[in-house]
């Protein structure tokens, strides 16, 4: 029986909530599958700070070096928001991905069809959306030197590698040959030198993967496409700060940031985490959706462990408990049948994983 470690961190808010559903899951889904899981719970962000003082404590950073994979739910609140940059909860998820060198996130935007009326959009318009956004998480302008404040002025620096782009480009396009074989690759090239060198790269690289088609596009007419026609997008790479951007305008296709799972990956393992915040003012109340970090944990089968067959068992049950008309309240105006808890939530997916063939 193959097995792995699993370092599991909670963070703040509704992390623990809703990370408690997301390993019901996966325990459920290992069983089916015939594998085994062992977590180590670690620290980080604002229950860091509490702790010990440091958003990402050595112990943390050790421990999810040392795993398979990192599931992780949320961090931050008003309670640190006060505090100096370096020691703000959102300063430890910063240095995880650096430390992990988690340089690739990967952010899939579908549309369930049972919740195609939650969408701000037409029906017609986000019915059968199925796109990923491939994000570089470890370079450009987030972390380019210099950067800082001199009297009136304040200055960041975008840089980036060739190096970097080409690894983050074959992210997208081994993507690509598992989805529709089509790569949007999103810069400014048109006034900024280093998407210049982006665009240079990632059409080199294309040349590897001459059965993927290749497209560019400028990040400004980027952002009106995914609103005026989603479904034209397969997969999108582009840097970290137009992906950081984009992929939260991408996000909202969907009609609930609740949905949305995503996976920071690097040589090895990645942080597996729902796109959401901590959500401080519904911690404890036992409303928080799951779902995102349910799908959080299918992804980390498939991507971190190998194992397909679980991934799958847990976004059937995800699907088919939306089809069935489960409904945590952030989504219980559209179709509901019953309303549920956040545990309730977790228990019908599990119930559903357990009940697969």
């Amino acid at each position: 029986m193959a097995a792995y470690n699993i370092a599991v961190i909670s963070g703040d808010g509704i992390g623990v909530e809703i990370v408690r559903e997301a390993r019901r899951a996966l325990d459920a889904a290992a069983a089916k599958e015939g594998f085994s899981l062992k977590y180590n719970e670690f620290l980080m962000g604002g229950a860091a700070i509490d702790a010990v003082g440091v958003p990402l404590p050595d112990e943390t950073l050790e421990g999810a070096k040392n795993a398979d994979a990192v599931l992780f739910g949320a961090i931050g609140g008003t309670k640190w928001d006060n505090l100096p940059r370096h020691l703000r909860p959102e300063s430890g998820l910063l240095a995880l991905r650096k430390g992990l060198d988690a340089f690739a996130n990967l952010r899939p935007v579908q549309v369930f069809d049972a919740l195609i009326d939650a969408s701000t959009l037409k029906a017609d318009v986000v019915r059968g959306v199925d796109l990923l956004v491939v994000r570089e998480l470890v370079g450009g302008i987030y972390f380019g030197e210099p950067k800082g404040r001199e009297g009136g002025k304040a200055f960041n620096t975008m840089v980036y590698t060739e190096r970097e782009v080409e690894r983050i480009a074959h992210i997208a396009f081994k993507a690509a040959l598992k989805r529709r074989r089509k790569v949007c690759s999103v810069d400014k090239a048109n006034v900024l030198d280093v998407s210049q060198l982006w665009r240079e790269t990632v059409s080199r690289v294309a040349q590897e993967y001459p059965t993927v088609e290749l497209s560019h596009m400028y990040v400004d007419n980027a952002a009106m496409q995914l609103v005026r026609a989603p479904k034209q997008f397969d997969v999108i790479v582009t840097g970290n700060l137009f992906g950081d951007i984009l992929s939260d305008e991408a996000s909202m296709i969907s009609g609930s940031i609740g949905l949305l799972p995503s996976s920071s990956q690097g040589v090895r393992g990645g942080i597996f985490e729902p796109i959401h915040g901590s959500a401080p003012d519904i911690a404890g109340q036992g409303i928080a959706n799951p779902l995102a970090t349910i799908l959080s944990a299918a992804m980390l089968c498939e991507h971190a462990l190998g194992e397909i067959g679980a991934a799958r068992r847990i976004e059937n049950a995800v699907r088919t408990a939306l089809e069935q008309g489960y409904r945590t309240p952030d989504i219980a105006s559209y179709g509901a049948v019953k309303r549920c808890s956040t545990e309730e939530m977790g228990a019908v997916v599990v119930k559903l994983i357990n009940e697969s063939k």
